[in-house]
């Protein structure tokens, strides 16, 4: 198992449960969590594979952690907090409730990486693209990071809200395809497809730059923007967002199948015979 560096086993609750883990699988990865007794990891509802006997499972509102706000409304904000992000309302809790060690397992659902990341390595925040989220140690919060400028929330991408996962502990997001993290100098800029960019550290500012003259905003396949992104601070870049992999599919699948798999005929399954399509 790959060891977290930092061994300390607070059960402050506003401190992160110390996680051991490790990353199995090459395009589609899941994740193997290594428990001690008590300690518990926070995952987004439906990602598990597999768990020993001897961790328990707690569906929960909101991210678990302990700065969630405290009652019913106030769990029911950081609920719908997670839903404007693209997760689900719930999240599931999993804790050592046995002897020794055990583990539990999550798997991102597309094809990509699983990334791990110590929030406190980052400054304690980092902003990643919706439903980036897969499981963290319990203790990292799941928030809302609101993009302030129009043009930048309406063609940045990942629209107005972004993910903001927040704490010292360790956090596991997921990308599409291959995974490029750059560190950026103060003012050193980077030009990145909008749908590319994964995630960054708050000391990066992000915003849009043109894609230059007509025949390359007409002709050039890459939009009308890039994501201009200006140090200092870390950016992490996917080399297959899960957007274009499914327009790639959708375009793929040819106009007879998708006559087959939409809604058919209006009269339902006898019209369906009546065409031969079954």
């Amino acid at each position: 198992m790959s060891s977290s560096p930092w061994s300390q086993h607070s059960r402050n609750p506003s401190v992160a449960d110390d996680i051991d883990f490790e990353i199995k699988g090459q395009e589609l990865q899941f994740v193997e969590i290594e428990l001690d007794p008590g300690e518990s990891a926070v995952a987004e509802a439906g990602a598990m594979v597999w768990k020993d006997a001897s961790v328990g499972m707690t569906t929960v509102f909101g991210d678990g952690s302990a700065n969630q706000p405290s009652g019913f409304m106030g769990k029911l904000l950081g609920a719908g907090k997670r839903l404007i992000t693209g997760e689900s309302l719930f999240t599931t809790v999993f804790t050592h409730n046995g002897g020794g060690k055990a583990r539990v397992a999550f798997a991102a659902p597309v094809p990509g990486a699983i990334v791990p990341l110590k929030l406190s390595d980052v400054g304690g925040t980092l902003i990643c693209q919706k439903d980036a989220f897969l499981a963290a140690a319990k203790g990292v919060t799941i928030g809302i990071e609101f993009q302030r400028k129009i043009m930048t929330g309406l063609f940045g991408g990942e629209g107005f809200i972004m993910q903001k996962l927040e704490g010292d502990g360790w956090v596991f997001v997921q990308f599409g395809g291959a995974i490029v993290e750059r560190t950026l100098a103060p003012g050193e800029q980077l030009h990145v497809d909008t749908g590319c960019l994964a995630a960054y550290t708050p000391s990066v500012t992000f915003d849009l730059e043109t894609a230059g003259g007509v025949k390359n905003i007409v002709f050039g396949g890459e939009g009308f923007f890039f994501a201009r992104l200006t140090g200092p601070g870390k950016v992490w870049i996917q080399s297959l967002p899960f957007a274009r992999l499914a327009g790639r599919v959708i375009a793929a699948i040819p106009p007879s199948m998708g006559a087959n798999r939409g809604e058919g005929s209006a009269l339902g399954p006898l019209g369906d015979l009546i065409q031969g399509n079954n």
